[in-house]
């Protein structure tokens, strides 16, 4: 069995921070969960194989999706309940939890990430649409990334094809009510502007509100 990745057992601090999205909360922590760079998302239980941390959330029956990041999670709701009556049964038990050195990972998905974004830059393109694709990731990560992460989400490569990037949206951004102006305002633009054979920018992973 891979070796579980822990926290360390330390005091933790957690404070919750809203989300353009009012069903997101995103929980700050004072410890790191996952390298800096690197995020996952988990719009299900079923999804959430490789995270006893997530798992656990989702025994919450008004959790509907989990986001990891380096130093945050972030929760959709699924509830009218209020997040006033929701933050603090959350926080108490992130704290414990992660204090306790309980399982975050079963195995650290930062390698597979990598693989599988190198994997979506290649795959059957051309060499050209292979450069515009790594030209499209470095500019996400490096400008984007940082920016919808304060937001408790994440906006990652999908594929390009034609002049369209298909991109996922993650956390707190996947049925945010501003995603749209988000992506085709400011993603859109920025893309467009940095890489000409950029004509749109569509995504996946989002809901009806979107």
């Amino acid at each position: 069995m891979a070796e579980q990745l822990t926290a360390p057992a330390a005091p933790v601090s957690i404070y919750a921070e809203a989300s353009p999205n009012p069903e997101s909360m995103k929980f700050v922590l004072n410890t790191q969960l996952l390298t800096e760079g690197v995020s996952v998302d988990y719009p299900n239980l079923e999804a959430a194989a490789n995270s006893p941390l997530a798992q656990e959330l989702f025994n919450f029956d008004y959790v509907g999706r989990v986001f990891i990041a380096q130093n945050f999670v972030t929760i959709t709701k699924t509830t009218e309940h209020q997040w006033a009556q929701l933050i603090p049964e959350l926080r108490t038990f992130l704290k414990s939890y992660v204090e306790a050195g309980g399982p975050i990972f079963t195995v650290d998905p930062a390698a597979e990430q990598r693989a599988a974004q190198q994997a979506a830059a290649t795959g059957d393109a051309s060499e050209a649409d292979q450069q515009t694709s790594q030209k499209i990731i470095d500019l996400l990560d490096n400008y984007v990334r940082p920016a919808v992460e304060q937001d408790g989400g994440n906006i990652t490569f999908k594929s390009y094809h034609e002049g369209i990037v298909t991109v996922n949206l993650q956390g707190s951004c996947s049925g945010c009510p501003s995603a749209t102006v988000t992506l085709k305002s400011g993603i859109e633009n920025l893309l467009k502007r940095m890489v000409p054979e950029v004509k749109e920018v569509v995504a996946e992973g989002v809901t009806a509100s979107f």
